[in-house]
């Protein structure tokens, strides 16, 4: 019976897990979405939202936390100087998780799981990086 266990195995160790979480984790705050599958984004998702309301603290003490967990200094000064900044309004949801299908090798469930407030891209800003728009490539095939 499974009382009072909190939170999945994963067919993994204790440490191959950890790691896991820790890659992945790095990988959403660096890029801001990864695609993996269904299972480990639930976890995922719990683990980010959790680092995510400790970076909005901002004091030292959270930081070197964090930064214990996580190991990457770039990762943690992202969090806490521009991921923190952007989600200050907000008291919880900080991450999406959008079902994408199935993968092709071996039919497991896929899903994306990104920051909720991703800067926008307009545009103006395509055009000035000399990015033709959606309209533009249409009216050229």
């Amino acid at each position: 019976m499974r009382h009072r266990v909190k939170g999945k195995k994963l067919s993994r160790s204790t440490h191959q897990r950890q790691a896991l979480f820790k890659s992945l984790i790095q990988s959403l705050i660096i890029n801001e979405q990864i695609k993996t599958t269904k299972a480990k984004a639930k976890v995922v998702k719990r683990l980010m939202d959790k680092l995510i309301v400790q970076a909005k603290k901002g004091s030292l003490s959270s930081r070197r936390q964090s930064l214990a967990f996580l190991v990457n200094k770039k990762a943690v000064h992202k969090l806490f100087d521009d991921i923190a900044l952007r989600v200050k309004d907000r008291t919880s949801g900080f991450t999406r998780l959008i079902a994408i299908g199935k993968r092709r090798g071996d039919n497991a469930l896929m899903a994306k799981l990104e920051l909720v407030d991703l800067p926008r891209v307009d545009e103006a800003t395509q055009v000035k990086a000399g990015k033709p728009t959606p309209k533009e490539k249409t009216k050229k095939s």
